[in-house]
């Protein structure tokens, strides 16, 4: 009997295809640490220039998730987390997603720099063209230092927000920069620990492959270790206080157990259970950036009442 799908026409694209393009959940984080760093700085913005920025900061952050999911349609089709997004997925053309991710991009740039000040505009477009070109083109599938040197590009954006307020780079923006930047290789090793298979079969180049789960290990118990000065540091700036250090200090006690559990861990072990304790760090370190920004964001309220601070 002639199945009746082969006389189905192409897939068309609805609009939550296209919603999926810009990497919502990636553009939730991009936007929460944006309007952080929006938020704290020392000088209010009008609430509607506010929300301007972070629209246009959020659209900055679709953007670079178009035009990564154009580049890396191939290996996307390969991998078990990533085979179903729009494009290897058949729903979304790779020409519509480079031309979305262009697009997107001009505006959110142009448009930013006009809502608030042209260096922000500036660090955006540099933070599109670090993730599509530098991350997404060359990093990701030439070296395994990929997500150290890639993990720039998330960790721009509560500076980006900092910028639009203040106009300039300072101390606590830099910080903030820090806190991301330092979080994410600990954050996608303990993810590629059990994701390796995938990465392995498209080809990607992660720590994992390159170097073994052994090695992963010893680096993932590293960075934790280089990232939590910068955590607490920032405890100690004026945008800091007693509450965000008292936060910070709990999280990177429980973030450092969970990277030493990984480290002590040998592959019997973790395969035997599939992985729990990789998979439990990885979801806590999710936590962990958002409670921080959050533990900021509590800071910034008491200090308007004149009740935070040191």
């Amino acid at each position: 009997m002639t199945d009746i799908r082969s006389f189905e026409g192409p897939k068309e694209a609805g609009f939550g295809d296209f919603v999926q393009l810009l990497k919502p959940r990636v553009m939730s984080l991009v936007v929460f640490t944006a309007m952080v760093g929006l938020l704290v700085a020392p000088v209010g913005l009008h609430p509607v220039v506010g929300f301007t920025a972070i629209l246009f900061i959020a659209l900055g952050a679709g953007a670079s998730g178009a035009l990564n999911m154009w580049w890396d349609a191939d290996i996307d089709a390969m991998m078990r987390r990533t085979k179903g997004r729009p494009v290897p997925a058949g729903m979304v053309q790779p020409g519509e997603a480079l031309a979305i991710g262009l697009a997107l991009s001009g505006i959110s740039i142009v448009m930013l720099a006009l809502a608030t000040n042209m260096l922000a505009g500036a660090l955006l477009a540099f933070t599109i063209f670090f993730y599509a070109v530098v991350y997404s083109m060359w990093l990701k599938r030439s070296t395994p230092q990929n997500i150290v040197i890639g993990g720039a590009a998330g960790a721009f954006p509560p500076m980006i927000g900092w910028v639009a307020a203040t106009g300039s780079v300072s101390v606590e923006a830099c910080l903030m920069f820090m806190l991301i930047f330092m979080w994410t290789p600990p954050h996608f090793w303990a993810l590629a620990l059990f994701m390796n298979e995938d990465y392995s079969k498209a080809g990607v180049p992660m720590l994992t492959v390159t170097h073994g789960k052994r090695v992963t290990r010893n680096h993932v118990l590293g960075y934790t270790l280089a990232l939590i000065p910068f955590a607490i540091a920032l405890g100690f700036t004026p945008i800091g206080g007693p509450v965000y250090l008292a936060v910070s200090v709990l999280l990177n006690a429980e973030f450092l157990r969970g990277a030493y559990r990984i480290w002590k861990r040998d592959e019997a072990a973790a395969e035997a259970d599939k992985y729990k304790v990789e998979k439990a760090v990885f979801r806590f370190s999710l936590l962990y950036l958002f409670l921080h920004f959050g533990a900021l964001l509590v800071e910034a309220v008491l200090h308007a009442q004149g009740m935070g601070g040191w």
